[in-house]
């Protein structure tokens, strides 16, 4: 008779299982119980050229959370370079080291983004579009300033957002 409760998983795939699907099997416990070892382990399968005892669904599924996670991380920083820029511009009084700290940072870290993630670049004209609509709102809300205030458009190009050296004068 079965046991209710699952063996905890010892050892690697290759050693608890020969049949494929009891491979399989063996993958989803250990993707389930322990996220790191399942990495570990297919990391290993793949360089030792095992790919019928990987987990191929699941490690599909985890190189497209990556490629979400960069377009988010594309949108998120493009939404604070924006915001901040438009701060620059429509409050020009309240300008400070801050601002201009938090606008360095993101044009960084956006250059580090694409270099290392080259074909994101295609998507910041949709990702801009997007991220204006929230930096908008976000600004006006920091700056208590009315939303008409702001261009419903992004006032900016692609390559002035990006351009380490731009800074909006003021409106």
């Amino acid at each position: 008779m079965a046991s209710v409760h699952p063996k905890p998983v010892r050892g690697t795939v290759k050693q608890q299982a020969q049949d494929p699907d009891d491979a399989m099997n063996a993958n989803d416990s250990l993707y389930e119980q322990d996220f790191h070892a399942w990495t570990e382990e297919q990391a290993r399968l793949l360089r030792a050229g095992l790919t019928a005892a990987a987990d191929l669904a699941h490690i599909a599924e985890e190189i497209e959370t990556l490629g979400a996670s960069e377009r988010r991380e594309l949108e998120s920083r493009l939404k604070v370079l924006l915001q901040h820029l438009l701060k620059w511009r429509y409050q020009p009084d309240a300008r400070s080291s801050g601002w201009l700290g938090t606008i360095t940072e993101q044009r960084d870290q956006l250059d580090t983004l694409l270099r290392q993630s080259p074909s994101l670049r295609r998507l910041v004209p949709e990702y801009l579009g997007h991220a204006y609509t929230k930096a908008r709102r976000a600004a006006a809300l920091e700056t208590e300033l009315d939303r008409s205030l702001f261009p419903e458009t992004c006032p900016f190009a692609q390559e002035r957002v990006l351009d380490p050296e731009f800074l909006p004068d003021a409106a």
